[in-house]
């Protein structure tokens, strides 16, 4: 996958989501590290993150399931000599932070840190390999539902011997925040889509299952017709194989 250019417009939404809704700022991200180094630490970095993910699910036309859920948390990590400790909090907040921080202190050797952090932020864009965009809100509910609908639609009218068609729709929005005690601060946005397909087809009494689907790193609008298509003809062939090859067999 060809890497885009490097920007910092992953570094902005991520400041968007993990730091400004939580009263956050570059001062306070560094007096966290700071709490670190009043013992000896070689090194310490903090660890932001948000996932945001849903699933829906369609049976026989009608909706079956649908779920949404945020995850989210910072981590701390710190590192004296051969010796690595973590502290992670699901509460983005100062003084979680703080708390996570001041955790990770019991590795640290005796005597003054010798180590100094960073006085201000390096920000980086890194090489993106994929759009920073929020798959969940590409299409909305409707939408969604109608994506499913369509596949559903696609599959039955592959052969009429299909009874019964499950289909799902899945989406993951995880943005990521790094800020290490050298000063550098790098973010990172990984978009995550699927969509699964599940035929049940019927043949003078006996019943085969076939599935497909696929997906990646983008927003629904991967999901042309063209490839709900190829879904639902990957996943009609399977039943079709299975009679074709119980045919050839010999009688014994």
């Amino acid at each position: 996958m060809k890497p885009f250019e490097p920007n910092l417009s992953s570094l902005a939404v991520a400041r968007s989501i993990l730091l400004t809704p939580f009263g956050l700022d570059e001062d306070k991200l560094l007096k966290a590290l700071g709490t670190m180094f009043t013992h000896k630490v070689d090194y310490a970095d903090l660890y932001f993150q948000s996932t945001k993910s849903e699933g829906w699910s369609l049976e026989e036309g009608i909706v079956k399931t649908g779920s949404f859920s945020i995850d989210q948390g910072v981590g701390v990590r710190a590192v004296s000599g051969d010796k690595t400790a973590f502290a992670y909090s699901d509460d983005i907040s100062e003084q979680a932070l703080l708390e996570a921080a001041a955790a990770t202190r019991t590795i640290a050797r005796a005597g003054a840190g010798r180590v100094k952090i960073a006085g201000q932020m390096q920000p980086q864009g890194g090489r993106s390999l994929y759009l920073p965009n929020d798959p969940l809100a590409s299409l909305d509910a409707k939408a969604k539902v109608q994506l499913l609908e369509r596949v559903e639609k696609m599959a039955r009218a592959k052969d009429p011997r299909v009874v019964q068609v499950m289909a799902g729709l899945a989406g993951e929005y995880d943005v990521v925040l790094v800020l290490r005690s050298d000063g550098v601060l790098a973010a990172d946005i990984r978009p995550l889509v699927r969509v699964s397909l599940t035929v049940i087809a019927e043949h003078n009494g006996r019943r085969e299952t076939g599935s497909a689907g696929g997906g990646g790193r983008y927003s629904y609008d991967y999901f042309s017709d063209a490839v709900l298509e190829q879904y639902a003809a990957d996943a009609v062939i399977r039943p079709w194989s299975i009679w074709k090859r119980a045919q050839r067999r010999p009688v014994p």
